[in-house]
């Protein structure tokens, strides 16, 4: 409907004589105001030298002849805006659609056709997964999963550090404590921190780090090296079943172990070309040109950055894998790091760098604040998962829905807000079923089903219904133009705050209507089927687990 309305306006506009002028189309955070409003006549105004009253006025006129029988009313309001309210039948017919597409409910088409490749989650083997990866690794899979819904093909991808001082210190620390068939990814973690504060309290230990990382990128001592893909295999089998718990999956794995050549050479053919430039022996790019920092891309030891690993792994995901748009997902402290990156991408290959963009995140802070893996302190994904399932299983006896409470409720935290920022978790108030968290709206879902077990008729949205449109119906109507608005704007938060205003809107139908037994029974289950489906729909974007009970 929303398509509807924008196309009636900028014909409208065009008859005025204003035919260029861009303007809004969106939702009245109050439904007394209607279901649509513009701003079409303040936009529009200046242009044509009219007063924007008057022009809302005349435009609104228009707009109630061409669309005539969807619209129950358009109306003027303050300065020039005009709003407009739906009429009955275009519910109706919503809820009869919702109906008929079921799964299909909700999706687009606005990125057909384009190949993203997203990488995201980016933890490294030899250390445990830690909040801030979960924080990555959440945000990342509900933003491919909102970009699919467009319409868009999705490649998934993750990066790590296999090799640099985390690994030789996680392999020191194996080594000194005489393990050298590592059990599992706990064990391996506890060698790195182990590692970690010998690597700044002994001399001797951080000569012998500093030793066992220059083998491990040479690469022939063969005892180390069986270590080191122990090691690497069983991080990152460790990483697989959380993100089997998280419901995402990767379709690539890169790791700096590949990318060190491949950069080196891009870097040195780059100061061939006078791309990068040499200081001191090492190689830099000057971003101080552009407004950047300048940068070590090749240490004077002849070793790669970070930076040139990050120039090779764009030319191996273009190689492996061919897309339109790449995202790039990592802490909001790298936004630095990363426009010096692309500034350099955009002069090495200019296709390349144009098509890369970097998605900053915030960090996921509990009370204690930012937590250092140096110090060993780290407080991990798992650890942070399981202290919340424990908290979730005191309200839910059954193990898996505590455990989807759990992750709904982590989840909701994460995506309830703009990606950039940082978040405050409390495991409490993460776990209310009081509004703005993960298990209210997972509960809103489980009494909307319950509705739906326990009716004696069909939910029949082609049954009569009532001559005013239930509040409920009006906020349903809104969910595909959300979703697309989400896509555009690379916002998941837009589709977590809506399904927030939603599940509120069924509690209040709920409370308020006899939908068993009551006047329009058959029409009430079919608007609550029809919020059961987009419910589902939604939380299916966000990844967000759906329990059969709660």
């Amino acid at each position: 409907m929303e398509d509807t309305i924008r196309e009636a306006i900028a014909k409208a506009l065009t008859q005025a004589g204003a035919s260029d002028v861009s303007f809004a189309v969106e939702w009245p955070a109050d439904l007394a105001h209607g279901d649509y409003a513009t701003n079409a006549a303040l936009a529009a105004a200046k242009s044509l030298g009219r007063n924007p009253k008057e022009l809302a006025e005349e435009l609104a006129s228009h707009l109630r002849d061409v669309l005539g029988e969807a619209v129950e009313s358009v109306k003027t309001a303050g300065p020039g805006f005009i709003n407009f309210t739906l009429a009955r039948p275009v519910f109706t017919g919503i809820v009869k659609e919702i109906a008929v597409l079921g799964a299909d409910w909700g999706r687009g088409s606005a990125k057909e056709g384009k190949r993203y490749s997203i990488e995201y989650s980016c933890p490294n083997p030899f250390k445990e997964m830690h909040i801030g990866h979960l924080m990555s690794t959440v945000i990342g899979e509900t933003l491919s999963r909102v970009i699919e819904n467009s319409g868009a093909t999705v490649i998934r991808d993750s990066y790590g550090g296999d090799v640099g001082p985390h690994v030789a210190k996680a392999l020191w620390g194996l080594r000194s404590k005489g393990i050298v068939e590592p059990n599992d990814a706990k064990e391996i973690g506890e060698a790195y921190a182990h590692g970690s504060r010998a690597y700044e309290e002994s001399e001797d230990a951080k000569k012998e780090i500093d030793e066992l990382n220059r083998a491990i990128y040479i690469g022939e001592d063969g005892e180390l090296m069986n270590l080191w893909r122990r090691g690497r295999e069983i991080s990152t089998e460790a990483f697989r079943n959380l993100y089997a718990l998280l419901d995402t999956h990767f379709d690539y794995f890169f790791f700096e172990s590949e990318t060190a050549g491949p950069g080196l050479e891009l870097v040195r053919d780059g100061l061939a070309k006078g791309i990068f430039k040499e200081s001191e022996g090492a190689v830099i790019y000057d971003g101080e040109r552009s407004g950047l920092h300048t940068l070590v891309f090749i240490t004077s030891k002849g070793t790669p950055t970070y930076e040139a690993k990050e120039v090779g792994l764009a030319f191996l995901v273009e190689e492996r894998v061919p897309n339109d748009v790449r995202y790039i997902l990592t802490a909001a402290e790298q936004v630095g790091h990363f426009a010096v990156v692309k500034a350099a991408l955009e002069e090495l290959a200019p296709l390349v760098g144009a098509k890369t963009t970097h998605v900053p995140h915030g960090f996921l802070r509990l009370t204690s604040g930012k937590m250092s893996s140096r110090e060993g302190n780290v407080i991990t994904a798992a650890e942070l998962i399981e202290d919340v399932r424990t908290k979730a299983s005191e309200k839910n006896d059954d193990p898996l829905i505590a455990q989807q409470v759990a992750i709904g409720a982590i989840k909701y935290m994460i995506l309830r807000q703009a990606p950039g920022g940082d978040i405050i978790f409390d495991p409490e108030t993460s776990l209310s079923l009081d509004g703005d968290s993960g298990p209210y709206l997972q509960y809103a879902l489980v009494r909307a089903r319950s509705v739906l077990a326990q009716a004696q008729v069909e939910a029949k949205p082609e049954e009569a219904a009532p001559a005013t449109p239930y509040k409920l119906e009006r906020l349903l109507v809104r969910f595909p133009g959300v979703a697309a608005e989400a896509a555009r704007e690379n916002a998941p938060q837009k589709i977590t705050q809506y399904l927030t205003q939603l599940a509120g809107e069924w509690n209040s139908f709920y409370a308020q209507e006899r939908i068993l037994g009551g006047d329009y029974e058959n029409y009430k289950l079919a608007v609550a089927k029809a919020f059961v489906t987009t419910m589902e729909n939604g939380l299916r974007i966000l990844a967000i687990p759906t329990p059969e009970r709660m």
